[in-house]
């Protein structure tokens, strides 16, 4: 999946928490948020009310992040619920990356086919 199709199905999709979401379609939507998040700052850092710009964007990529945060563990063949692992410093954090990470199983599993 190409950078352009990321964002579309990420916001498209923003809150299908059933389903797929591969590999290529998480890292480059988390990617462009960030991107996205960092020059939002940039250019906000010495602005009145730059907060409140900061605040709206962090609203309106909460949803979709989500979204695709379920979408990539069912990916995995992981229930959902592993994201309470993210709670835990640190080590919770790296076992959330390291299942974004993996492959996800082939063919249809319990969340449905693959993403293609």
């Amino acid at each position: 999946m190409s950078f352009g199709e990321a964002i579309k199905s990420g916001f498209s999709n923003y809150v299908k928490f059933n389903g797929r979401a591969s590999r290529s379609e998480f890292w480059w939507f988390v990617l462009f948020t960030y991107v996205v998040g960092f020059i939002i700052s940039l250019l906000t850092s010495s602005m009145d009310g730059g907060t409140y710009i900061t605040l709206i964007w962090t609203l309106a990529i909460f949803l979709p992040l989500f979204g695709l945060y379920f979408r990539r563990l069912h990916d995995a063949d992981h229930s959902a619920w592993w994201l309470l692992i993210g709670l835990i410093p640190l080590v919770g954090q790296i076992v959330l990356i390291v299942f974004w990470a993996t492959k996800g199983t082939p063919g249809d599993n319990k969340y449905g086919p693959p993403v293609i």
